[in-house]
């Protein structure tokens, strides 16, 4: 068993020799790893970036790496995944007989390790851990002008031990894809994942992650997307599951006319801990980004919004836009905003707001003198505040899958 950032670097030195890829590169990332520790652990340093989102209770957990405790095909069953190509990583590792391969442009991380050149392991202390750990993952790479359908990247865990998958996606000039990135599992586990993605010219790819993992289970997840002239990154994220968890998203609009759109929807009950963060860099002219965050947060759940929209000086013409709304539905949920702006240019469309608020009484009186049971009118009007969220996603059928796990959600609640 391993307790904290000792245990990370132990288990480090204990798999060199057969972790795949450039071995100085891991071993910086583990120098960096060593002398930040983890956000808010008992040796980390303390960071902006996460001064609302502590890994305390991460450093104090202990994974055990040795054996299984749950059913990966159990797990998967009721993952009602969609009638496309899948790729299954169960405890870090690509599991081909779960799969469903794509027909083009795949290959694993574990054979092809790309570590890419978006990331930051000296300044990122958790990519910093997964660079020294990371053993598989999905590499997708279309060529110009291709369209690559529809692609899910599942991640579940079996055991309680700590896993690190490294994704890699490239599309040339003109591609498509749709990426379906769903995270669960059983168990008191550690998913934490990197992914670097690049959008050439003219590219459109459409991501969307839900994480739904164990009420016991940690998740970390950081992105690093570059988006070329014309080309658009359309992401959207559902966080529903772990004790604690924390989606980082570093965007850069590098090219003129290039689109993001970074929206999200975050649903705690209990005592989960979410956080959502994004840097949205725009440094080419009539470039625009759009972020829209929902939090519905229950019992003594905290949501946590951290989004900044950065503007260069070449970047004239920026149509920059970012919301966060809380719907607090105990008196005891907490919710955390930080919106900002930094813009250097002078010609440029920017704004930011936030939000909180409680379930309407009128409309909670509406609906129960209608014969309505309390906890389906309260059902109705946090589906309604989510509404606007959910509609970003312009696929009616992944849009109907995230509102099914929407749904579970409300059904574990009331069980």
């Amino acid at each position: 068993m391993s307790t904290g950032a000792t245990g990370f670097l132990q288990r480090y030195q204990e798999m060199l020799g057969r972790l795949p890829g450039d071995s100085a590169l891991r071993a910086a990332a583990a120098a960096a790893f060593k002398e930040a520790g983890l956000p808010g652990g008992t040796q980390g340093r303390r960071s902006e970036a996460w001064k609302f989102t502590s890994l305390r209770p991460l450093a104090e957990a202990e994974f055990d790496q040795s054996s299984p405790r749950h059913e990966a095909e159990t797990t998967l069953a009721g993952l009602r995944l969609l009638d496309a190509p899948r790729v299954v990583f169960v405890d870090g590792q690509l599991r081909d007989d779960l799969s469903v391969m794509p027909a083009a442009g795949f290959a694993r991380f574990a054979e092809q390790p790309d570590f890419g050149t978006l990331t930051w392991p000296d300044r990122e202390p958790m990519v910093a851990l997964n660079t020294m750990l990371a053993t598989d993952g999905a590499v997708i790479h279309l060529s110009a002008g291709s369209d690559g359908g529809l692609i899910q990247l599942v991640s579940m865990a079996e055991g309680d031990g700590d896993y690190h998958t490294r994704h890699s996606v490239h599309l040339a000039e003109g591609a498509r894809l749709t990426l379906v990135e769903i995270s669960a599992g059983a168990g008191a586990h550690l998913l934490n994942t990197v992914a670097e993605i690049h959008v050439a010219e003219g590219a459109h790819l459409t991501h969307i992650r839900l994480q739904d993992e164990a009420a016991t289970a940690f998740h970390v997840s950081t992105t690093y997307a570059d988006v070329a002239p014309k080309a658009t990154y359309d992401s959207f994220t559902l966080n529903l599951g772990a004790r604690l968890s924390r989606t980082e998203i570093h965007a850069t609009l590098s090219g003129a006319g290039a689109i993001a759109h970074l929206n999200a929807a975050q649903i705690m009950a209990g005592a989960q801990h979410s956080d959502f963060t994004t840097v949205v860099s725009h440094t080419a002219p009539n470039c625009t980004s759009r972020q829209t965050v929902k939090n519905v947060l229950a019992d003594r759940s905290r949501g946590v919004f951290q989004g900044k929209i950065e503007v260069a000086r070449a970047a004239q013409k920026t149509d920059g836009y970012q919301m966060n709304q809380a719907l607090l539905l105990s008196p005891h949920a907490e919710v955390d905003s930080k919106p900002e702006l930094e813009i250097f240019a002078d010609d440029v469309k920017c704004s930011h707001g936030a939000t909180v608020g409680e379930l309407d009484p009128e409309q909670m009186f509406y609906l129960r003198s209608r014969g309505i049971p309390d906890a389906e009118a309260r059902s109705i009007l946090v589906r309604a505040f989510l509404a606007e969220a959910l509609d970003a996603v312009a696929d009616d059928t992944i849009r109907s899958r995230l509102e099914v796990a929407v749904e579970q959600w409300w059904v574990r609640q009331r069980a």
